[in-house]
């Protein structure tokens, strides 16, 4: 699929500044979108066991995942008795039962009433009908998403061409190694929309312009969820000042976990550094977890694939560069967020026992290099990404113009979440 390509044409209009800095346009954005769409919220096996609830919240929204006898469940985080939140946000873990921390309210996993205290002091409450609210729940290559609206299409629906696009890719069979999430200053979209572009990498991240190509990436859109870029591993920019030997390539290549490629080899005489990178990690891989990845393209071994699916989930599924990342709301503030980056490794395949990590929180002013753990070059990067988002805050409120003009192809795939997201806004408000 990686040679398939799609651009539809697009209006080149200007986008507005208000709808990243506007309190109306965020209101309207969660009535009108955030219920309606199919959002990721954590992974398979953060919920392996029955009893295992993870939290997730948008705005001011919160479910309780669960996994029950039946499957997967999402019940709206609220106690029916007086709206008490019954899991903390930001919690996971184990529970037998889901009780309300405040008088004690308790339900069964599968969502129906067990145990209310002095219950006849109720009469009026039917039972039968104090069953917890639900959500939709679904999963997708150990991925598991809601959606609020419990009349939507199914997710495989919404993932139009994904699924077709990751038939090589069994992301089930991996986990979740490391997770930094980060608090940002600015909307959701403002920090999304610079990792759908490198146009600003030879000014931002002028050191990776001699590695990775930038203005010369592939830029797809296929359908109104879901887009993509292919950043191309040691294959310098058009913009690189450099001439660097394929041998001097491959020692600067950059990867977001170093661990799974091993030590430095040396580019065989005739070969590339990519080819030497995708067969070094090819043989890492087969080493470390008996996986044959002989059959895969060099490109599907070593590249920056990213695939957005709307609003805000970013799956990066290249064996060499295995990475989520999440951009939403942080609570109900329309001028900050948070972004989630985990990275996944595989399953031990001798069926061993592996752990899930923790999340790891940050604020804004500390550095990913802070991180235990953190690739020491993409923690720098990250921290580029992220410094810059205060500066661009400030200037679209400082703006006289009001709006930003955008490239008609390296920027396209922002100009189409904002396309997209106007269909959901163009909805009746629920």
């Amino acid at each position: 699929m990686i040679e398939r390509q799609s651009n539809p044409e697009q209006s080149t209009d200007d986008i507005p500044f208000e709808r990243y800095t506007s309190r109306a346009f965020f209101d309207r954005e969660m009535r009108q979108m955030w219920r309606k769409v199919w959002q990721f919220t954590c992974r398979e096996e953060h919920v392996r066991e029955v009893g295992d609830y993870y939290v997730y919240d948008i705005g001011r929204f919160s479910l309780v995942i669960v996994r029950t006898d039946e499957g997967l469940r999402a019940y709206h985080n609220s106690c029916l008795h007086r709206g008490t939140k019954l899991k903390p946000s930001g919690s996971n873990g184990w529970s037998g039962s889901i009780q309300c921390p405040f008088h004690g309210w308790q339900w069964n996993l599968d969502g129906t009433i067990r145990h209310i205290p002095c219950d006849w002091e109720f009469p009026q409450l039917d039972r039968a009908r104090a069953c917890l609210p639900q959500a939709r729940i679904e999963s997708w290559n150990g991925f598991i998403f809601v959606n609020f609206d419990r009349e939507a299409a199914p997710l495989l629906d919404y993932l139009e061409v994904l699924p077709e696009h990751f038939a090589r890719w069994d992301m089930s069979n991996w986990y979740v190694h490391t997770h930094v999430q980060k608090r940002l200053p600015g909307n959701w979209k403002l920090a999304q929309e610079a990792f759908m572009e490198a146009y600003h990498t030879p000014v931002a991240h002028p050191e990776m312009t001699h590695v990775v190509s930038d203005h010369n990436m592939q830029h797809d859109i296929f359908s109104d969820h879901v887009s993509r870029d292919l950043c191309a591993m040691a294959s310098p920019s058009p913009t690189s000042t450099l001439e660097r030997t394929e041998q001097e390539l491959l020692d600067s290549m950059l990867v977001g976990d170093r661990s799974t490629v091993g030590e430095r080899v040396i580019v065989p005489d005739g070969k590339s550094a990519r080819w030497t990178m995708a067969e070094q990690l090819r043989r890492q891989m087969a080493a470390t977890y008996g996986l044959d990845y002989s059959e895969r393209t060099v490109p599907e071994m070593i590249d920056s694939l990213k695939y957005n699916i709307f609003p805000n989930l970013f799956i990066y599924p290249s064996v060499g560069l295995p990475l989520i990342q999440q951009f939403r709301p942080d609570g109900d503030d329309h001028d900050r967020c948070l972004f989630d980056q985990i990275v996944l490794r595989p399953k031990p395949t001798d069926g061993s026992d592996f752990e899930v990590a923790d999340v790891i929180r940050i604020e804004e002013h500390q550095s990913y290099t802070d991180v235990e753990g953190m690739d020491p070059f993409l923690a720098h990067v990250l921290d580029q990404d992220t410094d810059i988002m205060r500066w661009q805050r400030e200037g679209m409120y400082a703006s006289k113009k009001g709006a930003e003009t955008l490239s008609v192809y390296q920027e396209s795939r922002i100009r189409h979440l904002h396309q997209t997201l106007d269909k959901y806004l163009a909805s009746a408000p629920q």
